[in-house]
């Protein structure tokens, strides 16, 4: 029940609305109600001349004043329509209302849920597929629409319906009303015993459809990798593994819903032929009119439908309750790096920079970091260097606070990040990766990235201080030119000149360069790093790279081991040592050792 009370929340906005939408629902229900007494006055009062009622002759006569029969016939039959009518253009009005509430109230909750995911830490993306994350905020979202729109806005209109068939009968023939109410207990009944089933089932679906969303995504991102490695045929059959098993899920929901339809609609038969029966006996003794007996099978049938109504809104609630329950999962997540309730904003950045004692881990048996102690001057150029998995990316990570040291503090201009709202520090960071990620949308917008409100003068001047300028302008339409999805239609390196141009509008103070040139030719890094050399001047730099080349004469390396600081000092220093960096040195310039049975060759 706290699920569907937490969806109620996010209607409390539209509560007017709601109050309107259910008072236009009550004058339909009402219309509805009158439906079957034209009828039952023909019968009673034009039809059934032998045994017809005065009382409907009566109330012909006195309301409309129909002396001749047939002008009466068709008289009360423009009254059938009129009220069908009536009750059309009212329940038209109520359910455009609630749709249009339902549509409001999905909007807010995928905003809320993107917002959030937008929000929680690398650590939680690191742990799931993002396909999954998508699933949950344009499918599993449609939820709280169903719950409402086929959920409580049903439940209101079947229980309205309901309670007033049931007056209305109870007043005309109490004995035929409780004969009619006796398959109540085993709806009910049925209600209950397949509600938890098609939750479960549902569940079942939401993760299936999920899985089947990754796969899709996947074989299809990776395309190019498929058709080169000839594995077409492997990822049809990933696919189809997973869209089997989405069937069978489906499948399963189904047939439960068939069964519970099965045994609900065998009861309200049952519960209808013994009404007929007992209807026809109170006929054939005198105690009913026909006309009477008519109406009570109308109602009768104005009665099951809301309980039908009602049967399959549970089920339909369990199945929606089920997408909501994986929505409120990810609003439920606490921030793990969100900012203290007495953060300050962080105005202007000098740049120094302080590891002390830090130590991290993203799992408890398994530390990345330990104990790094290292004081960064403002303006000073730090290169990391290292072995995969020394924990390079990791402890640039925790300077824009994609993650919290475990243990330790890192430190900008003497405050301790936690003490800084997030949006002000990163403000104060520039960043250029290994893949520059690009949005399919134009150049100009991937480089207005950068700085929010930058003027098109700007976003010229980065891109020609990125030495950009010229490529963007040999392009079909200039700096309007699609990128391609994830910036396909570009180079590695145009690509890369991008993520420069991005960082040079945001003109940060501290710049952090993770491996920007590994995915480059010899002769296209030696161009970018220039750039980079550029965007570096007056920046506090902090660069990983495996390329000992392109940091080897900066002014201070840092080289980790296994979470640790092993060595440091300028590139020279190092090679004196003749240590763990003059060995990844000469490893990586090819230096010439001597093989057991073979000459000594040159390479380079």
């Amino acid at each position: 029940m706290s699920i569907y009370l937490r969806t109620l929340r996010y209607f409390r906005a539209y509560s007017g609305q709601t109050i309107l939408a259910v008072a236009l629902m009550s004058v339909g229900i009402a219309f509805n109600l009158l439906k079957p007494w034209p009828f039952k006055y023909i019968v009673d009062g034009l039809l059934d001349t032998s045994h017809g009622t005065l009382q409907a002759r009566e109330f012909i006569a006195r309301w409309f004043g129909w002396t001749n029969a047939t002008g009466a016939v068709l008289g009360l039959c423009l009254v059938l329509v009129l009220l069908s009518l009536l009750y059309g253009v009212v329940n038209m009005l109520s359910n455009a209302l609630l749709i249009r509430i339902g549509l409001r109230a999905l909007l807010h909750l995928r905003t809320q849920l993107y917002s959030c995911l937008q929000a929680l830490p690398l650590q939680f993306h690191d742990a799931r597929r993002s396909s999954d994350s998508s699933f949950r905020v344009a499918y599993d979202s449609q939820s709280i629409q169903t719950i409402y729109n086929k959920g409580f806005a049903t439940i209101f209109g079947a229980v309205v319906t309901l309670v007033s068939a049931l007056a209305i009968m109870l007043r005309m023939d109490w004995f035929l009303t409780l004969v009619s109410m006796a398959v109540l207990p085993p709806v009910v009944w049925a209600i209950r015993h397949y509600g938890d089933r098609i939750r479960r089932e549902s569940t079942t679906i939401q993760e299936r459809e999920s899985d089947l969303l990754a796969s899709a995504q996947e074989g299809l991102g990776s395309i190019r990798m498929v058709q080169a490695f000839g594995r077409e045929s492997f990822e049809v059959e990933q696919f189809v593994r997973h869209a089997t098993r989405s069937l069978e899920a489906n499948f399963r929901l189904n047939l439960t819903s068939m069964r519970s339809a099965l045994v609900v609609g065998t009861l309200m038969a049952l519960g209808s032929a013994v009404m007929y029966c007992a209807g026809s006996l109170q006929v054939m003794r005198g105690h009913l009119s026909l006309g009477d007996l008519l109406v009570f099978v109308a109602y009768l049938a104005t009665l099951y439908q809301p309980i039908e109504q009602l049967t399959y809104t549970a089920w339909a609630l369990e199945g929606a309750a089920a997408g909501a329950q994986r929505c409120f999962e990810i609003l439920d997540r606490e921030e793990e790096t969100k900012d203290a309730p007495d953060a300050v904003t962080l105005t202007t950045a000098k740049g120094e920079i302080t590891f002390a004692g830090v130590s991290f881990a993203y799992d408890p048996k398994a530390p990345v970091l330990t104990g790094v102690d290292l004081a960064i001057a403002p303006g000073e150029t730090v290169a990391f260097v290292g072995g995969t998995g020394a924990g390079k990316s990791t402890l640039l990570s925790l300077v824009p606070r994609f993650y919290d040291p475990t243990a330790g503090i890192v430190r900008l201009d003497g405050h301790d990040l936690r003490s800084l709202t997030k949006s002000s520090l990163r403000a104060q960071i520039g960043m250029v990766l290994q893949d520059t990620l690009l949005f399919s949308t134009s150049i100009r917008e991937n480089i207005a990235y950068g700085r929010e409100g930058a003027t098109e003068a700007e976003i010229v001047e980065a891109a020609k201080r990125a030495q950009a300028y010229d490529f963007i302008m040999a392009q079909p339409q200039g700096f309007e030119t699609p990128v391609g999805e994830r910036g396909g239609h570009l180079s590695v390196g145009q690509r890369q000149r991008i993520g420069i141009a991005r960082a040079f509008l945001k003109n940060a103070p501290i710049l952090l360069l993770d491996e920007p040139t590994s995915a480059l030719d010899p002769s296209t890094e030696k161009a970018i790093m220039e750039t980079i050399s550029e965007l570096m001047i007056g920046r506090t730099t902090l660069i990983i790279t495996h390329r000992l080349s392109t940091v080897h004469h900066f002014g201070r390396i840092v080289l980790l081991e296994r979470g640790c600081i092993a060595e440091q000092g300028t590139g020279a220093e190092l090679l004196a040592l003749d240590g763990s960096y003059a060995r990844l040195h000469r490893a990586a310039t090819h230096m010439p050792e001597e093989i057991p049975g073979h000459a000594p060759t040159t390479q380079s």
